[in-house]
C-alpha cells in the first residue's frame, strides 16, 4: 500500500512588501537582496489573517483540485512555526473552519521542514492504519516574529500556505522520505522567546539568525541528504525529473542543483516571487510547478527543505 498526491493548492496573502519598500525601512538596497537570496518580493498577511485562514485558503483548493469534498478527509497535519494559539493546534482550528469530522487532526513544528515531516507523518498513516485520504498543509506568517529593523533578517521572510491531498493508493507514490535533526546548531537559527522560556522583559519572540553559518552547515546537510536518496533508490542523478526546494536563499538552490548535476530549468523556484515562507515553500513551489504545467504525471521528484533546529528532510515522490 502507497500514498499518492491527489491535489495541491496554494495561498499568497494580498499585501506585497518589495525590496524597494524594504529600502525605505531599513539600510538595504534591492540589488544587494536580489544578488544574495533572490527574493525580489514577499507577502504579508493582513492584520486579521492568521496562519489557520493562510492554510484554510490553500486546503480548499488542494480538496477541490482531488476532486473531493471536506468530510472525504480522515486526517489532517499542519506544519507550521507560526500557530495561531498555544492551542488549540492550527490542525484542529483548519478542522473546524473547512467543517471536516472529528478525524485525528494536530500540528506539528519543525521551522522550515515542517511541511515535509508531515508529509512523512502522514505517509506513514496511510501505509499503515486505517487513514485513506489526507490534508497536509504547511502555513506560516512569519512576518509575526520579525524584527523589521535588522536588516539581516527582515528581508528574507514571508507568508503563506501551501497545502496537498493524498491518498491510499495501488501505484508509489511517495516512495522514499527521510527526516533528520541536529539541536546542537540550535543557536544559530532561532525564535528569541516562547512559552516556557520567556524573557521577563519579552512579550513575544523575535527570529534570530547568524547567516553564513546557517548558510555553510545547510549546503553540507542538504548535499548529503541529496546523496543518501538517490543511493538508497538506487538512481543515477539524471533520473530526477524536477526538484522541488525549499525557497530560501537562490545560492543554497543552486549547490544543491549541482549536487544532483541538475540543470536549473529542472529546478523549481518561486523565491523570487514570496521569500522564505518556511513550511509553506515546497508545498506552494510544488502547486505551481503543477498547475503551469512543469510538473505532469509520471515525474520523479525530489522534494527537500532545510530549518532551524536545525531539522532537514526530503521526499522522493513518483507524482
Amino acid at each position: 500500500m502507497y500514498s499518492r498526491i491527489a491535489g495541491t493548492g496554494k495561498y499568497l496573502p494580498e499585501r506585497v512588501l518589495t525590496n524597494f519598500d524594504l529600502e525605505k525601512m531599513v539600510d538595504t538596497s534591492d540589488e544587494w537582496i536580489r544578488s544574495r537570496t533572490g527574493i525580489e518580493r514577499r507577502h504579508i498577511a493582513s492584520e486579521g489573517e492568521a496562519t489557520s485562514h493562510l492554510a484554510c485558503r490553500a486546503a480548499r483548493v488542494a480538496i477541490d483540485d482531488a476532486g473531493l469534498r471536506p468530510e472525504d478527509i480522515d486526517l489532517v497535519i499542519v506544519g507550521t512555526t507560526t500557530p495561531d494559539l498555544i492551542f488549540p493546534n492550527v490542525g484542529c482550528l483548519v478542522q473546524e473552519q473547512l467543517g471536516i469530522a472529528a478525524v485525528p487532526a494536530f500540528s506539528l513544528e519543525a521551522a522550515c521542514s515542517g511541511f515535509l515531516y508531515a508529509l512523512a507523518v502522514a505517509d506513514q498513516f496511510i501505509r499503515c492504519g486505517p487513514t485513506r485520504r489526507a490534508l497536509v498543509i504547511g502555513a506560516e506568517t512569519m512576518s509575526r516574529i520579525i524584527d523589521w529593523t535588522d536588516r539581516e533578517t527582515c528581508v528574507l521572510f514571508g507568508d503563506g500556505a501551501g497545502a496537498v491531498v493524498i491518498e491510499r493508493s495501488n501505484e508509489p507514490g511517495i516512495i522514499y522520505s527521510t527526516l533528520g535533526a541536529d539541536g546542537r546548531y540550535r543557536d544559530l537559527l532561532y525564535a528569541s522567546s516562547g512559552v516556557s522560556a520567556r524573557p521577563k522583559d519579552q512579550e513575544g519572540g523575535t527570529l534570530r539568525m547568524k547567516g553564513n553559518e546557517v548558510f555553510r552547515v545547510a549546503v553540507k546537510t542538504l548535499e548529503n541528504m541529496v546523496d543518501e536518496v538517490i543511493a538508497a533508490n538506487k538512481l543515477e542523478k539524471g533520473e530526477i525529473d524536477w526538484l522541488i526546494p525549499h525557497q530560501a536563499n537562490i545560492r543554497i538552490i543552486q549547490a544543491t542543483a549541482r549536487r544532483l548535476q541538475m540543470p536549473m530549468e529542472r529546478v523549481v523556484l518561486t523565491v523570487q516571487e514570496h521569500g522564505n515562507t518556511s513550511a509553506a515553500s515546497v508545498p506552494m513551489a510544488l502547486d505551481t510547478a503543477i498547475r503551469d504545467g512543469r510538473i505532469k504525471r509520471g515525474d520523479l521528484l525530489l522534494l527537500e527543505a532545510f530549518g532551524g533546529g536545525f531539522t532537514w528532510g526530503a521526499s522522493l515522490i513518483r507524482y
